[in-house]
C-alpha cells in the first residue's frame, strides 16, 4: 500500500494526523487513517512527536509498534470492504456481534493476522488464507464455548 519503507510509512500516519488537526482537506486513505488515529487515544502525543518517525518498538523491551497496529487495523479494513479472502467479511460481522463493537472484533482479528503473517514470513510463502480463516472461526468457537 505504502512501500516498504518505514520511515514512509509513518510519515503517512503523521501527515494524515496533522492534516485532520488542522482542518485540511482529507483523501479517502487519509480519512480511514485518522478515523483509526482516533479510536486510538493513547497514539496521539506520539503522533505529535516527530521524533517518534524513528523510534525503534523492541518487544522484548515491552514495547508494541502503535504503527504496526494501525497498519494491521487498515490491512483488516481492506480485507473486509473486498471479503478478500472470501468469507472474512460475515466472520467480522460476526465477530462484531460477539464482542459487542467492530474494534474490540478488529483486536482480536490481529491476532489471528498477525500469525498468519508471521507463519508466512517463517515458511518464506504467502500467507495461507484457509489457515487464518480457521484461525478467525476459532475465535468465534472459543467464545460460544
Amino acid at each position: 500500500m505504502f512501500g516498504t519503507d518505514r520511515g514512509q510509512l509513518r510519515r503517512v500516519f503523521f501527515d494524515s494526523w496533522r492534516k485532520q488537526n488542522q482542518g485540511e482537506s482529507l483523501d479517502a486513505m487519509q480519512q480511514a487513517i485518522c478515523a483509526i488515529i482516533e479510536q486510538h487515544p493513547e497514539y496521539h502525543a506520539l503522533l505529535a512527536d516527530e521524533a517518534s518517525l524513528d523510534r525503534d518498538f523492541a518487544v522484548e523491551d515491552g514495547d508494541h509498534n502503535p504503527f504496526l497496529h494501525m497498519s494491521m487495523h487498515l490491512a483488516l479494513h481492506e480485507q473486509i470492504s473486498t471479503d478478500r479472502p472470501a468469507g472474512i467479511r460475515p466472520l467480522y460481522q460476526q465477530l462484531c456481534m460477539q464482542q459487542g463493537d467492530a474494534h474490540t472484533a478488529e483486536h482480536r482479528m490481529m491476532e489471528c493476522l498477525g500469525e498468519s503473517i508471521w507463519q508466512a514470513q517463517r515458511a518464506q510463502r504467502p500467507p495461507d488464507e484457509n489457515a487464518y480463516l480457521d484461525c478467525l472461526k476459532k475465535l468465534l468457537r472459543k467464545q460460544d464455548g
